[in-house]
């Protein structure tokens, strides 16, 4: 897992805040990120709360992304979703 950087939430990131990463794979990086520096217990309340919020917000983006592709598979495989077996 990468190491997280411990940048801070300010009141600039919250117009970033609500764009949301183009993949799945950079969500979850953000998100891993993310994770990392609220656990480090360095961070003000304020930024606390910035970053659970955030952190939501990627964690439904990523829900969302991983129910498009289940539903694409479910078309793929003529309506029922098959069990996957690795080869």
């Amino acid at each position: 897992m990468p190491k997280a950087s411990a940048r801070p939430v300010s009141a600039d990131d919250a117009s970033v805040a609500s764009a949301l990463p183009a993949t799945y794979e950079a969500a979850m990086t953000e998100l891993e990120q993310l994770v990392a520096s609220l656990e480090s217990g360095e961070m003000p309340l304020e930024q606390l709360l910035a970053g659970y919020q955030r952190g939501a917000q990627l964690l439904q983006h990523c829900r969302d992304k991983l129910q498009a592709v289940e539903d694409q598979i479910k078309v793929l495989d003529e309506g029922t979703l098959k069990a996957w077996k690795p080869q």
